[in-house]
């Protein structure tokens, strides 16, 4: 975006019980402005989208469990893009399942059509995948067993234009970036989600049903210890903050409004203490650090933090160092965090491996679950990157998967590990 899912427990890979413990391709030219710079993006799409539907597929699934999850967002029928991972990271199509639903693509929207991190989330305590249909405003999810996804369910989003969703224990909010933007609480169950009655808030925003993509919220996610669920607000340069109960209803009728520290925020992450709140923020490609305080107030621990490259929007957190998608520039960037929390680059030019020719427009990123292996979204290539997190933090590519939908009327978007 110019202007995900890991095992940190930060709401998206639950294992508590309750609230608070825990699509025709085509070349394309946009310029786009964002507080005050420009950037000229631009992309030729040309990779066919090859993978089997899941009523063809008959190949194997033997082996280990691990997979990684690919939303196609494609606009006349979204699905999920599955790939069976090997003990070295390296990656195998394993078919292809609608959702139900259909992808969406955000006004101007540059290279990412959701313009969101977490509108893809997988959620190993209920063994569930969950994805957004951001074009008929709902939300399906899948029982994930090895590399199938199955017992299929969809529903209404409680808004227009899901693109972004949070999991803490049971409960799962969705975030609506169409209309005034909205958050509604799911009940996870074992036959899939259930509406929270009471749940639904307002983000109080001005857009179109179908939002732009500057102006819509960035991402949903609670805090982990389930005490507050933070929404990021681009246009408002805002971050929300709902305190919640423990029956998962958000305590206040309108969230505690909190001025970001830097222009157009987006991605949100968390520490390994859980303590520590850093999100990134694309005007300036900065990442703050914050301490969430009692009532929903944020403390601001380290002042934005550049990294040199261009367009910071996606943040997710593998072990002691964290990984930034720079999709101005199509870098990858890490950081390092020591004991007292102060947040670093990994190395002075903040490219934790080199760019890539076939690695255009990177966008959302996931980590797995042992936070061994990182995998990159590039949507204007229409490829996934996986690498391996080395002991100094810098990122060695073991893998690409390619053929996935390369973005032009739309493209994909959403990415997770099991």
């Amino acid at each position: 975006m110019s202007m995900h899912s890991s095992h940190r427990d930060d709401g998206r890979r639950s294992r508590v019980g309750d609230t608070r413990g825990g699509h025709r391709a085509k070349s394309r030219t946009r310029r786009i402005v964002i507080g005050g710079g420009a950037l000229a993006v631009a992309g030729a799409a040309t990779v066919a989208v090859s993978l089997a539907s899941a009523s063809q597929y008959s190949g194997p699934t033997a082996g280990a469990d691990h997979a990684v999850f690919v939303q196609g967002n494609e606009l006349d029928g979204n699905t999920i893009h599955v790939f069976a991972r090997d003990d070295d990271g390296k990656l195998k199509p394993a078919g292809t399942f609608a959702t139900g639903g259909k992808g969406g693509d955000q006004i101007d929207a540059p290279t990412d059509s959701l313009a969101s991190q977490g509108s893809l989330v997988y959620d190993d305590r209920s063994g569930m995948l969950l994805a957004v249909n951001a074009g008929s405003g709902t939300v399906t999810s899948f029982r994930v067993e090895g590399q199938q996804l199955k017992d299929r369910q969809v529903l209404d989003s409680g808004g227009e234009f899901p693109s972004s969703i949070a999991v803490r224990g049971r409960i799962a909010y969705v975030m609506n970036a169409g209309g005034a933007g909205s958050v509604q609480g799911f009940r996870i169950t074992g036959k899939g989600l259930k509406p929270l009655p009471g749940s639904h808030r307002s983000l109080g925003l001005d857009n179109e049903d179908i939002p732009r993509f500057d102006t819509s919220p960035g991402e949903v996610e609670f805090t982990p210890d389930g005490r507050n669920l933070v929404v990021t607000t681009k246009g408002n340069n805002t971050v929300v903050v709902f305190p919640m109960k423990r029956n998962g209803l958000p305590a206040v009728a309108e969230p505690v409004v909190n001025k970001s520290a830097g222009g157009v925020p987006f991605a949100i992450s968390f520490d390994a203490s859980g303590k520590r709140m850093l999100v990134a923020e694309a005007e300036k490609s900065t990442v703050t650090t914050y301490k969430v305080t009692h009532g929903g107030k944020l403390k601001v621990l380290q002042q934005p933090l550049p990294n040199g490259q261009e367009t910071l929007c996606w943040l997710e957190r593998a072990g002691k160092y964290f990984y930034g998608g720079n999709t101005g520039n199509s870098t990858v960037t890490g950081y390092r965090m020591d004991k007292s929390g102060k947040l670093s680059l990994t190395n002075e030019v903040g490219i934790a491996t080199p760019p890539s020719a076939n690695s255009q427009g990177v966008i959302d990123l996931a980590v797995t679950e042992d936070e061994r292996f990182v995998y990159v979204q590039n949507a204007v290539s229409g490829t996934v990157d996986g690498f391996r997190v080395e002991a100094d933090g810098a990122l060695t590519k073991v893998t690409t998967a390619e053929g996935l939908p390369v973005f032009a009327e739309s493209g994909m978007e959403g990415i997770a590990a099991a």
